[in-house]
């Protein structure tokens, strides 16, 4: 009996030891001890999963908390479950010894990224404890700007993020960790905002920038010395930029060649709508071996896998879910003083974006352009500086910190002012002005900037030149019949001559015409559909580069031109063909004198000769002439004798219309019109009129590709 009673005692505790021993292999504990070696073996391999590293850390320290408040637990039980827990913090600790980067995955101020989110659901599931609700990849619900009835995530794009292996997060670089802490606890964002309101005279307002270094790049481009300098930056490892040139010193080049020196691909452009077709013609001409992709609408055309992605502020909010989630590795925003009120919409987007690609990679190229980084005050800053990660939302980034710490002083001293000043400027500000670099540049010349036209004009207009083309191609095709009825030319092939005429009855009818059918009534509608386009990018140019001509042909464009003026409220004033002499000398008085006027609106018949213009340095031709001697005339009341800057045009184009047609032809005939100055023959043709060549060019081309021949 007693041995039976022995043997039944021996099996009650065999039952509580094979309890202990489920117990032991239940719960969240032996999820982490399995998670921790992994993370051991991997060090010891030369594989460093800081993710998993950082996730058993935070999950140690809630059990931890978990045991320590749980009233139903005994005091063995308790402890027995606090050794386990320490185990696993031993390890932790001896892994981070060999692998010192994971010491700062250990702080209590550690980057939660979204990763780390994932993984730590994954094991709270595992070891069957129900996860905390899903918070959003940025901020709280009050601030984010993601608006789930407004996402779209384009099938392309789908397709891009499940094949792409390389959009794995990168977390290599070592978090900047200041050697001091004397300046904790003080408020640091206004004396940095008051070092750049009230600067000592002659401090620097651009960063050293290293020598320029030779650059690969495409045939037949160059670049000037203030581009190579900050490519030289790039190469030498400086990844963040509030690149502040003045217009026309090829911010857009330098940015996208900043890409290519840092492999930040996919690269992300944010750009305002007027000059998002301009970045993808920039793209190609500048990066010709990557693929560049432009966001419209709901992006049902984008192509997920580009290596550079172009997408407009104006639908920025509809792709900020699927933007933030791509694995972009750089990020570009044009004309960054659009999100200069951080309240906006617009600005909480593009943070937004921003913080997840940091997240994402350890060091992603970021660069705010901006000829105009200050519009009303210095708070205007901020937000930018947030974006390049400079800063926080009350307190200065840790490379920002790190640098103040270095100065050895704090807000109580007068000489901080200008070393925290030195201490941003450092960090990336890049500001030259044209008359800085004027050596570099061409004393004039002219920059095409292709825009796109809103859908329905766009739609409407191609529509019309569509059925132009449909009309000359009747023309050519019963001229052809007629033919037919005749003698067979020999030869095969599109004739030329007969394309020629026909165009020339065309050109003929349409002078003739008032249907408002013809060639000359497209042309203006095209300089009406972008008019509004053109005046936004001179009000652009006003704000950050000073006076500005604005040149169109057409009164109903100047008339929507400075309604727009208006309404940004920038003072002009204009010439037109109706006025006075009087009332047109007092508009010149008024811009050259006024330092309040900043815009005047001329006609191109009316203003192209006899008047000096060169207080300024910008012209925006908005339609275009049909002859380059009208255009060379405008740009000419600009560039000319005294002129102490060089001078930029900029010519708006209409994308996908004969616009730019025309613009090839009035190129071309410059180009003739030289050659014929220098003493060549030139054939007739050489001054043929821009209108008829046109004409030839729309029907030849079409019918070269409809595959026409001659019987």
């Amino acid at each position: 009996m007693a041995r039976q009673g022995q043997r039944r005692s021996s099996g009650s505790r065999t039952t509580t030891r094979g309890r202990r021993r489920d117990q032991d292999n239940e719960g969240i504990i032996p999820v982490l001890a399995q998670a921790v070696r992994e993370v051991e073996n991997g060090v010891m391999r030369g594989r460093v999963d800081g993710t998993r590293f950082q996730v058993v850390a935070l999950l140690v320290r809630e059990e931890r908390a978990r045991l320590k408040a749980d009233d139903s637990l005994d005091e063995q039980r308790r402890a027995t479950e606090l050794k386990r827990l320490d185990g696993i913090a031993t390890i932790l600790a001896q892994t981070a010894a060999r692998e010192p980067s994971l010491f700062t995955r250990l702080g209590e101020d550690a980057e939660i990224t979204d990763g780390v989110r994932r993984l730590k659901r994954e094991l709270q599931e595992r070891g069957g404890i129900e996860p905390e609700p899903a918070a959003e990849s940025t901020g709280s619900a009050s601030t984010s700007p993601l608006r789930p009835d407004r996402q779209v995530v384009p099938q392309s794009v789908a397709r891009a993020q499940l094949a792409n292996p390389f959009m794995a997060p990168d977390y290599s670089a070592v978090p900047v960790v200041p050697k001091e802490r004397r300046l904790v606890g003080w408020e640091l964002i206004g004396p940095l905002l008051s070092s750049f309101e009230h600067p000592a005279p002659g401090v620097r307002s651009c960063m050293d920038l290293p020598p320029s270094r030779p650059q690969m790049l495409p045939p037949g481009l160059e670049l000037m010395e203030h581009q190579a300098r900050l490519l030289s930056a790039v190469g030498d490892g400086h990844r963040t930029f509030l690149l502040a040139d003045e217009p026309g010193l090829g911010k857009t080049a330098q940015a996208l060649l900043a890409a290519q020196t840092a492999e930040a691909y996919p690269l992300l452009a944010v750009v305002p709508n007027v000059v998002k077709t301009n970045w993808a013609r920039e793209a190609a001409q500048w990066t010709p071996s990557k693929t560049v992709s432009v966001v419209h609408g709901d992006g049902l055309s984008v192509d997920g896998f580009a290596d550079i992605i172009v997408v407009n502020y104006e639908i920025l909010d509809r792709h900020v879910g699927w933007i933030g989630d791509h694995g972009f590795r750089g990020m570009i925003v044009d004309e960054a003083h659009f999100i200069k009120n951080k309240a906006s919409q617009r600005s909480q987007n593009v943070l937004e974006i921003a913080e997840r690609v940091r997240r994402r990679v350890a060091r992603p190229l970021m660069m705010a352009l901006t000829g105009t980084p200050l519009i009303n005050d210095v708070d205007d800053f901020l937000t930018i500086w947030r974006f390049l990660g400079w800063i926080e939302e009350k307190k200065p980034g840790p490379r920002l910190m790190a640098a103040l710490e270095e100065t050895g002083l704090t807000p109580a001293d007068h000489a901080f002012y200008p070393a925290a000043r030195e201490a941003v400027v450092d960090l990336g500000i890049v500001r030259r002005k044209k008359v800085d670099v004027a050596a570099d540049i061409p004393a004039r010349r002219i920059a095409d900037l292709p825009v796109e036209l809103a859908e329905a004009d766009g739609r409407s207009i191609r529509e019309a030149e569509q059925e132009l083309v449909e009309r000359l191609v009747q023309r050519y095709d019963a001229a052809m019949a007629t033919r037919r009825s005749g003698p067979s030319p020999a030869g095969t092939g599109v004739d030329l001559d007969l394309v020629r005429r026909v165009a020339g009855s065309e050109l003929a009818d349409s002078e003739d015409s008032t249907t408002g059918d013809n060639v000359f009534a497209m042309v203006r509608r095209i300089g009406q559909a972008k008019a509004g386009l053109a005046a936004d990018y001179a009000a652009q140019l006003a704000r950050s580069a000073g006076k500005v001509v604005f040149f169109a042909k057409h009164l109903d464009v100047m008339d929507l031109a400075g309604d727009v003026f208006t309404r940004r409220d920038l003072r002009w004033t204009e010439i037109r063909g109706d006025q006075s002499r009087t009332a047109r000398q007092q508009a010149i008085d008024s811009f050259v004198n006024d330092p309040d006027v900043s815009i005047i609106v001329c006609s191109l018949t009316a203003a192209g000769v006899g008047i000096n213009l060169q207080v300024a340095s910008d012209v925006v031709l908005a339609e275009l002439s049909w002859t380059n001697a009208e255009q060379t005339q405008a740009i000419d009341r600009v560039h000319r004798i005294g002129q102490t800057e060089p001078v930029t045009a900029w010519r708006i184009l209409a994308a996908q219309t004969i616009d730019t047609r025309i613009a090839d032809l009035i190129d071309s005939k410059a180009g003739l019109a030289a050659v014929a100055l220098d003493g060549a023959e030139e054939e007739a043709a050489t001054t043929a009129d821009v209108r008829l060549e046109a004409l030839v060019s729309l029907l030849a081309d079409t019918l070269e590709k409809r595959g026409n021949t001659n019987p």
